[in-house]
């Protein structure tokens, strides 16, 4: 961040380094904003118990879908600032950067909720977080013991997911 010519006073963003130390952390939401996971593979700094974290994280999603549906060119449907939409309906945000990570975003028809945050300098992880929605639905809600809604305890997606993120980040 800098203030009107003034210097640097951010901390400046992790290296490129090998692959698997570039994605950070992982989040899946569903539709009523329940975290059904969150995983972390390159965090440095926690600033906030999960429960306030994963808040704040729905919260920004939230707020950035509205956003971007309220400034909608091409559409003459608005609506009010803050009403929830449909997954799907009206326009929406698939990434953003800052000096220091990328939030990479994608919402199912379903209404689940995956949130990739890497390094800044990582591409367009659209495919990847299909691939990763793909591993969710097979390992996850295609298993018979697995209530939907409740927290993620499967071992094997999350090993495959490890495998896999490590791969694409």
């Amino acid at each position: 961040m800098q203030f009107f010519g003034g210097s640097e006073i951010s901390p400046s963003p992790p290296t490129l380094t090998v692959s698997g130390n570039n994605a950070h952390m992982m989040y899946v939401f569903n539709r009523n904003g329940v975290c059904l996971l969150y995983r972390e593979w390159n965090r440095p700094l926690h600033t906030l118990n999960a429960q306030q974290d994963h808040k704040l994280m729905f919260g920004l999603l939230f707020s950035l879908k509205s956003l971007t549906a309220k400034m909608d060119p091409t559409s003459a449907e608005r609506g009010n600032l803050g009403v929830p939409q449909l997954p799907g309906q009206g326009c929406s945000f698939h990434s953003f950067r800052t000096n220091t990570y990328k939030l990479s975003f994608m919402e199912s028809p379903s209404g689940i909720k995956i949130i990739l945050i890497t390094h800044p300098k990582t591409g367009d992880l659209r495919e990847s977080l299909k691939h990763i929605y793909n591993l969710y639905v097979e390992y996850v809600m295609k298993n018979p013991l697995y209530t939907p809604g409740t927290p993620i305890r499967s071992d094997l997606f999350n090993t495959t997911l490890d495998q896999y993120v490590r791969s694409i980040a």
